[in-house]
């Protein structure tokens, strides 16, 4: 039970009071994602200098899990290099696939509190909808 009133609190805190939901003055890459099977929407906004994601926020709609995720992910780069910001990415999904291992959920921190996601299918794509759209920023930098 625990567990679950972590993943709420954490949830409810992120969504209610993003800390990086705004725009980004001057960002040095922008990154639309969509989800067109319910309609989340993210504008990723991204400033990195030297191989540092200096600073990020996002602007858009959707579900709690798709908002909180994001700004739980922006929470974890800014600060990090873009190789560290995709290793996290790719931890974030491989523990939504079920397929983390338990050091690797140590390092998500809060993002580690979205880990029953993996069994809820219909909200999967909520929960990546601001990693994936990292992924394809970083793709870019």
């Amino acid at each position: 039970m625990a567990d679950k009133t972590f993943y709420n609190e954490v949830l409810t805190d992120h969504n209610m009071h993003p800390l990086h939901k705004h725009a980004l003055e001057c960002p040095d890459l922008v990154m639309e994602g969509v989800n067109p099977s319910c309609g989340d929407e993210i504008s990723l906004q991204l400033k990195v200098e030297d191989g540092v994601i200096r600073d990020g926020s996002f602007v858009g709609e959707g579900c709690a899990i798709s908002q909180a995720s994001a700004d739980i992910m922006l929470d974890m780069v800014i600060g990090k290099t873009v190789e560290e910001a995709r290793e996290l990415s790719g931890i974030f999904l491989r523990m939504i696939q079920g397929q983390a291992t338990p050091e690797e959920l140590e390092r998500l921190e809060e993002a580690g509190a979205l880990e029953d996601i993996s069994h809820m299918p219909a909200r999967v794509k909520c929960a990546v909808l601001g990693w994936h759209t990292l992924d394809e920023a970083l793709g870019k930098a």
